[in-house]
């Protein structure tokens, strides 16, 4: 009698906890039908530690690049530390001893009239480089430079693509062919010779190192938007069979309208992901074109031009101080525009449960 009791009690202690973990879920299941699509997306980004981890590092980085400056205020982006300073330079030369030529090497003392090659110190956090300029403060004007140009350039591709993207995906017929070839020729023509060019022109021009930026940022917006304008156009090409676009036509609105306030919209959230994977690439690409002497020039800081001092094999092997934090730099901000970007993709995927 008393073990059918216990059997009872625990049947009855077990259907309790049943009820009680199926109100929960229940529950969890009514509230997260009730959050917002904004609130949902964010859920999802935020429960992602690289997401978080990348938007740290990105936070960081434009702490140190646009706030630093107005802190570390000691050193400016071209200013120059003229104190004198000694460097110990080894020379050889050689010697005929006996019928044998033999080599002497020797250290000698050059003194210089600016404080060039400094190793890392109080007075320069992180050292100075061949022309005596501060390495810290360079790290950071050309943080704004590098992530400036990055921005920029992401925003101008998405507008242009956008633009071309939604009206060759709504027309279709001719005018998407059209669009299409013009997509086609500018994936077909060759960057870097182009860059070539365009670099050289400008040199023969004389065309200010400030002003180089602003060229820079249209060069790679016109060589960059053909990939925004195919997605938005893949997107437009299925989302235009949907019933809600049927009954705009029905309700007579403009065709502007259609695609700018009802289409592209929808087409956001890929837009999004594919910007901020596209702010890593941008960066890079400015990066290299400082580096081949295409972009941004002295005195002014990039972190491409920075890292360019590595093309002196002295610099290379003696002064790693000199080239190295840029190169850091960079990778930080392309991990982390990366770490957000694929953040992104996971939380906007509507087949994503967690």
């Amino acid at each position: 009698m008393n073990t059918e009791l216990i059997a009872d009690e625990e049947k009855i202690e077990t259907e309790v906890a049943q009820d009680e973990a199926t109100s929960e879920v229940f529950e969890e299941e009514t509230h997260y039908k009730q959050m917002s699509p904004i609130k949902l997306v964010l859920r999802r980004f935020f429960r992602s530690r690289l997401s978080i981890v990348g938007l740290v590092m990105i936070v960081l980085l434009f702490l140190f690049s646009f706030v630093g400056p107005l802190i570390y205020t000691k050193w400016g982006e071209t200013t120059v530390d003229y104190t004198p300073s000694v460097d110990v330079v080894e020379k050889s030369y050689e010697m005929e001893v006996d019928g044998v030529t033999i080599t002497i090497y020797e250290q000698v003392d050059v003194v210089k009239s600016i404080n060039s090659k400094a190793w890392p110190s109080w007075d320069h956090l992180l050292g100075t480089d061949s022309y005596g300029m501060d390495i810290f403060s360079r790290l950071m004007y050309g943080g704004r430079i590098s992530l400036s140009i990055g921005f920029i350039v992401v925003i101008l591709e998405t507008i242009l693509g956008i633009i071309i993207g939604g009206i060759a995906g709504y027309f279709g017929k001719w005018v998407d062919q059209v669009l299409m070839r013009i997509v086609d020729i500018f994936n077909c023509i060759p960057t870097l010779p182009i860059l070539l060019i365009a670099s050289a022109l400008l040199d023969a021009r004389d065309v200010p190192g400030s002003m180089r930026i602003y060229y820079l940022m249209i060069i790679i917006t016109i060589f960059g938007w053909s990939g925004t304008a195919r997605l938005v156009r893949g997107q437009i090409l299925s989302l235009r069979e949907q019933e809600y676009i049927t009954a705009t036509e029905v309700m007579g609105l403009p065709v502007w309208r259609k695609i700018f306030k009802h289409l592209i919209p929808n087409v956001m959230p890929q837009l999004i992901v594919s910007m901020t994977l596209g702010l890593g690439s941008v960066i890079l690409y400015e990066s290299t074109l400082s580096f081949l002497g295409l972009g941004v020039q002295l005195p002014y800081a990039a972190w491409g031009t920075m890292i360019s001092a590595s093309n002196d094999p002295v610099v290379l092997a003696n002064y790693p101080f000199i080239w190295l934090p840029a190169g850091f730099m960079i990778v930080l901000a392309v991990l982390g525009f990366n770490f957000v970007g694929d953040g992104l993709r996971d939380a906007m995927d509507p087949k994503s449960k967690k």
